[in-house]
């Protein structure tokens, strides 16, 4: 959500988003369906036109998390998002979905940033092990 290994974690927080990208450079506000299924049978095969060397699972995934940045992620909640040198940022989603063209990241949600940063080594298990996933 900022971006591979976080390489956009600086301009998320001076900007305050979260985002995605996976070469989709379209508006999505009036294609995210309730259902992320109905969403992929739309942009699987657009980003297998895009990318035909990628898997049709390697494009259900990036699909589905577009899908999640954009609708599956709800205004309030609380997202951790790696910074690139392994701890985690806390934000609030405070904005519904928005398309920024020719900005990184274009697929985006508000997020304010907390000033509490949360060390991998300080999670349980679990939560280290889910922390990996969108």
């Amino acid at each position: 959500m900022l971006g591979p290994k976080s390489m956009y974690v600086n301009e998320a927080l001076k900007d305050g988003f979260i985002g995605a990208d996976f070469g989709i450079e379209t508006d999505l506000s009036n294609k995210l369906h309730d259902n992320w299924r109905t969403f992929n049978q739309e942009f699987v095969p657009l980003y297998l036109t895009k990318f035909p060397d990628k898997t049709k699972i390697a494009a259900g995934l990036a699909c589905g998390a577009l899908w999640t940045v954009g609708k599956g992620i709800l205004n309030g909640d609380i997202v951790l998002c790696p910074n690139g040198s392994g701890s985690y940022l806390v934000g609030e989603v405070a904005g519904d979905y928005s398309f920024n063209v020719n900005e990184v990241l274009p697929h985006r949600r508000n997020v304010k940033w907390s000033s509490n940063v949360i060390e991998r080594a300080d999670m349980s298990v679990s939560l280290q092990y889910s922390a990996g996933s969108i």
